[in-house]
């Protein structure tokens, strides 16, 4: 198979996925990376993994649904789909290893207050000052005894970390004291990822690369909490006419509405493949020409009022 990444090690198989957060229909964009992470799995070897990411908002039938359409495309994984909710006894034990370790604090901050501080001219964008590092137990007891949930945030060693990304290199970003569980008491994704990535047993993520600014944050965890980091790559994203990344307002942009025009699912795979510089309209036929390296590096702007010559004639 035709490929610039490394086979995973001998005696181990590896695995890549796709988790996508069940709030609704996928678009374009995200069925898009899920077609490139098929194939960067598949092209080296790998077993390919599903996990719904549903400790957020959840729609009713929206999980379904995107399993639906992904194999519709021709995508195929390897069972047993997870769901994060069910998990949620392995994410809160990796808290308590944090706890013990003396790597987490209580913080009572407002969301307000948080985005205060950290525009403020002193901080780093988009990393928590730590106000409530150092509180004293009287300051503390003083905040819950105004009714503030406490989240948990790590209480990091450092203030930034560098991964390694089959798209983008090099990348150093910033790691705060960032929230392993919220205020409700759920897992925050930082840390569920984590600990949900080494239990898969994925030693390949490749998602959007509007999460590479986050990525820092969880393979520094991963090391904390003695897991393996995974391979990154991430994946330019779909944009839309204003430049904007794409959502499912800006029109027929699911697999359904490009059904209801007139759409096969093979000619929506070849509208995806044909971003990528591809010919093929299987998830199969790609395969043979896959190679990471050549992959584009700038994103895809869709106009669905363009698509219907494309993709009724691929």
């Amino acid at each position: 198979m035709a490929t610039d990444e490394q086979e995973p090690p001998r005696g181990r198989a590896g695995a890549g996925r796709f988790a996508p957060s069940p709030s609704g229909d996928l678009h374009l964009g995200n069925l898009r990376t899920a077609l490139l992470a098929w194939l960067f799995a598949r092209s080296t070897g790998r077993a390919f993994r599903l996990r719904v990411e549903d400790l957020d908002r959840v729609r009713p039938g929206a999980a379904e649904r995107q399993l639906a359409d992904l194999a519709a495309l021709g995508l195929d994984w390897d069972p047993p789909v997870w769901r994060q909710s069910e998990r949620l006894d392995r994410h809160h034990a990796a808290i308590d290893t944090l706890t013990a370790a003396g790597l987490t604090y209580e913080c009572y901050c407002t969301r307000r207050e948080i985005q205060q501080a950290v525009t403020a001219p002193h901080g780093p964008m988009g990393a928590y000052p730590g106000t409530c590092r150092d509180l004293t137990a009287a300051a503390r007891a003083a905040r819950r005894a105004e009714g503030r949930p406490a989240a948990l945030r790590l209480r990091s060693r450092t203030t930034e970390y560098e991964i390694v990304d089959e798209i983008h290199g090099a990348y150093r970003g910033v790691v705060d004291d960032f929230v392993l569980r919220r205020g409700d008491g759920t897992p925050a994704y930082n840390l569920a990822v984590v600990v949900d990535d080494a239990e898969q047993g994925i030693d390949q993520v490749v998602r959007g690369d509007d999460l590479l600014p986050s990525t820092p944050r969880q393979a520094y965890l991963a090391t904390l909490l003695g897991l393996a980091v995974p391979r990154y790559a991430h994946v330019p994203l779909v944009l839309n006419r204003e430049g904007k990344r794409l959502a499912k307002r800006d029109g027929a942009v699911t697999l359904a509405d490009r059904v209801a025009l007139g759409d096969t699912p093979e000619q929506v795979v070849a509208l995806l493949a044909n971003s990528l510089g591809y010919t093929g309209s299987t998830p199969g036929a790609l395969l043979s020409e896959f190679r990471s390296a050549t992959l584009p590096r700038e994103p895809w702007t869709l106009d669905p009022r363009n698509m219907v010559k494309f993709s009724r004639n691929p």
